[in-house]
Formats: C-alpha cells, sequence, structure tokens
C-alpha cells in the first residue's frame, strides 16, 4: 500500500494538510483545523485498509471550501477566488478517490488543486507591480483552460489531459514572465533563494504541460510517472523549499534562518528529478530508481537542513 499509494500520501496527507493547516492559522478559525486533521486521518486510514479514509479525507476539503468562503466574505479578490477554485478542484478529487476511480482520472483533479492554490499566492504578490488587465485577463483565460481540461478528463481522459495540459503551459509561461521572482532573483540571500526556487518551480511546471500534451492521458507506467512527478516533485517541492523558511516559521513558531546550504538539497532534488525523469523516457530502470531515491533524499535533507537550523539558532518567535 505504501509502495503503490504515495501519492494520496503526499498530495493528501502532507500537502493537503499543510495547507489546511495554513489557511487555517491565516484565519484564525478554531474549526478550520478540522481541515488538516481530516486530511491527515483519513489518509492513515486508507494506508491501514479502512474503506472509510478516503471519505473522512473529502470532509477535510469541505472544510477547505468554507475556509475560503470566509476569507472571500471579509475580502473578495482574485486570488481568494483562484484558491478557492483549487480547493473545490481538491474536492472532486477526494470525491472520485472515496468513489474507488483510478488514480490516473483523480491525480488531475488533485493537481490543480496545488496549481491553483500557488498561483492563487503568486497572483496575490503580483498585485505589488499593478498589472494592467490585460495581463490578468491572460491569467485568468489560462486558468480557464486548465478547468476545461479538467472537465474533460471525466469523458475524455486523454482529450482532458491534452487540454489541462495546455493550461499548465500557459500558467507557467505567465509566471515565468510576470511573478516578481523575475525581479527579485537579482537580489541576495534568502530573497534570491526563494526566487530561484519560484523560477526553477515554474520551469517544472512547464515541463509537466509539455510531457502531458505530448503523451496525453497515459494511465500508468514511465511516462505517467515523468508528467505527474515533474508536476508534483518538480513543481510543487520547489514551492515549498522557496516558501519553509517564512511559511514554516508562522505555523511552528520558530525562526529558521537563511543558510547558504539550502542550495544543497535544492540542486540535489533538480538534477535527481531530470535523472528520474530521463530514465522514465528512455525507459531506463536504473536512472528512474536513483533518480526517485535521490528526490526523498533530498526532500528529507531540506527538512533535516531547516531543523538544524532552526535549533542552532533558537530565538523566541515573534508574537
Amino acid at each position: 500500500m505504501l509502495a503503490s499509494g504515495h501519492g494520496p500520501l503526499m498530495a493528501i496527507g502532507f500537502l493537503g494538510a499543510l495547507i489546511g493547516l495554513e489557511r487555517a492559522v491565516a484565519l484564525r478559525r478554531s474549526w478550520g483545523y478540522l481541515s488538516p486533521l481530516l486530511a491527515a486521518v483519513g489518509t492513515l486510514l486508507w494506508v491501514l485498509g479502512f474503506s472509510a479514509g478516503p471519505i473522512v479525507a473529502l470532509a477535510s476539503s469541505a472544510v477547505l471550501i468554507g475556509l475560503y468562503l470566509v476569507a472571500a466574505r471579509q475580502q473578495f479578490s482574485w486570488h481568494i477566488a483562484v484558491m478557492g477554485l483549487g480547493a473545490i478542484c481538491l474536492g472532486i478529487g477526494m470525491w472520485l478517490w472515496a468513489a474507488r476511480t483510478t488514480f490516473s482520472q483523480v491525480t488531475p483533479w488533485w493537481g490543480a488543486f496545488l496549481v491553483l492554490t500557488i498561483a492563487g499566492e503568486r497572483l496575490e504578490l503580483a498585485r505589488l507591480q499593478k498589472l494592467s488587465g490585460k495581463i490578468l485577463l491572460l491569467f485568468l483565460l489560462s486558468l480557464a483552460i486548465l478547468a476545461i481540461g479538467l472537465v474533460l478528463t471525466l469523458v475524455s481522459l486523454d482529450l482532458g489531459v491534452r487540454v489541462l495540459s495546455v493550461g499548465m503551459l500557459v500558467v507557467a509561461l505567465w509566471l515565468l514572465r510576470y511573478d516578481i521572482a523575475r525581479r527579485t532573483v537579482y537580489q541576495t540571500g534568502l530573497v534570491r533563494f526563494i526566487a530561484i526556487c519560484l523560477l526553477s518551480g515554474y520551469f517544472w511546471l512547464g515541463v509537466a504541460g509539455a510531457l502531458g500534451l505530448f503523451w496525453g492521458g497515459v494511465t500508468a507506467g514511465t511516462y505517467y510517472d515523468a508528467l505527474w512527478h515533474a508536476l508534483f516533485v518538480g513543481f510543487v517541492f520547489s514551492m515549498i523549499f522557496g516558501h519553509a523558511p517564512s511559511i514554516f516559521p508562522a505555523l511552528l513558531r520558530v525562526r529558521i534562518p537563511f543558510s547558504a546550504s539550502f542550495y544543497i538539497p535544492l540542486a540535489l532534488l533538480h538534477l535527481s528529478l531530470i535523472l528520474r525523469v530521463l530514465g522514465d523516457l528512455a525507459l531506463w530502470q536504473i536512472g528512474r530508481q536513483w533518480g526517485g531515491l535521490l528526490n526523498a533524499i533530498a526532500i528529507l535533507f531540506f527538512f533535516a537542513n531547516a531543523a538544524r537550523t532552526a535549533i542552532s539558532h533558537r530565538r523566541p518567535h515573534p508574537q
């Protein structure tokens, strides 16, 4: 179960719970903590073989949608709407999972949840650049393509994934062109590290879009592995690496000072993912295995290194 079902473990048990926790903390709603709790418990139940696991996880997405509704009532904005749409995609994916739909049909919805959540967060920061209405319209049109692709996966997985991939490509190009990281990458220290993480993540989002456009709705095998790991590992974990020094202190009440050593797991993540994707595309089993192993080592190394820097520079977190 653990080997074949690491997708739900990472997408729901870790990433879904992490995003739910961040939203609950940001909005200061005690009931919002049910979202990460239910996501973690539901995934654990599924791993243990209980059929109720996906249903419990589905309830977590309902709580997350509720959190976004609260945020929209407080002050509506496009970035909240985009992230709320991502939560709806998560809920639909959860529903498909609970209905025992194949993972090849569930994964696009979980992937869209993460893409929309991250894109919404970046749109919020993009407001600092005072983007024109035409640029915002282009962003919304790219999301519309992505949404159309998702709906089409319910009818034709192959066609839906190809349209969805076009949407991912356009979103990646938009972010590469208009995200503030294009400017902050020329600064130093933590600001530059974050920008490099973001820009490299957008690159992997584009790679995932290109692979999906070319291979379509593959349901298993090496091409499936390359497509979705480019998204979940390359794109998503690049974002996590970049945001961890600022998000985790807010969640855990500990300070994580920036260290140049953060670049080591970031480089290892990208190099190992290149090895993994090339191994997938060339049907090179050793490359695939080593790439996957080094992916996991890079992620564990990053969090261990972040914990080390936090412990060695322990200071009271400002209230």
